[in-house]
């Protein structure tokens, strides 16, 4: 390796899988009849961890996607798609974005396959999720944790 290539880092995808999958049709066979109008709420995580390793990394992107027909539940899918990145070299300044905004970004075109696959096979329409902008969620997180810290601070003076 050369030494240009050692003051950029590694970055490598090593495994994209489904780490945990649910779905849910509490209201079966009610769920099918009447007029479908649904009513979708997403909620989405993302959280990350260095292996033992200490070169790679598991990041986990979680999504919970609820929908409601006629004010009852329809249906709930459950989907933690991860992946194992390489990355090593990396300044730490740079390791957040990395974990928290472009590796969910790699992983949600999958995630958001599982959903459409599952729900498909549970007899719905086909649900597409929108595109997500996780360089706005990881900064939001970050403007979060840093006001929660300047809080937290304000507390102890």
């Amino acid at each position: 390796m050369s030494e240009e290539q050692q003051a950029q880092g590694q970055f490598a995808l090593q495994r994209i899988y489904v780490k945990d999958l649910s779905f849910e049709v509490p209201n079966a066979p009610k769920a099918f009849l009447g007029t479908w109008q649904p009513e979708v709420n997403v909620e989405l995580s993302t959280q990350a961890g260095r292996m033992e390793d200490g070169k790679n990394f598991e990041v986990i992107l979680s999504l919970t996607v609820t929908v409601k027909n006629d004010n009852a539940p329809a249906f709930l899918v459950e989907v933690k798609q991860a992946g194992i990145f390489l990355i090593d070299g990396v300044p730490e300044a740079q390791l957040g974005q990395l974990l928290g905004a472009y590796c969910p970004n790699l992983l949600f075109p999958y995630a958001r396959e599982t959903v459409s696959d599952v729900v498909t096979r549970g007899s719905f329409p086909q649900l597409l999720l929108a595109p997500v902008n996780f360089d706005a969620v990881y900064a939001e997180a970050q403007r979060a944790h840093q006001a929660q810290a300047a809080k937290e601070a304000e507390t102890l003076q």
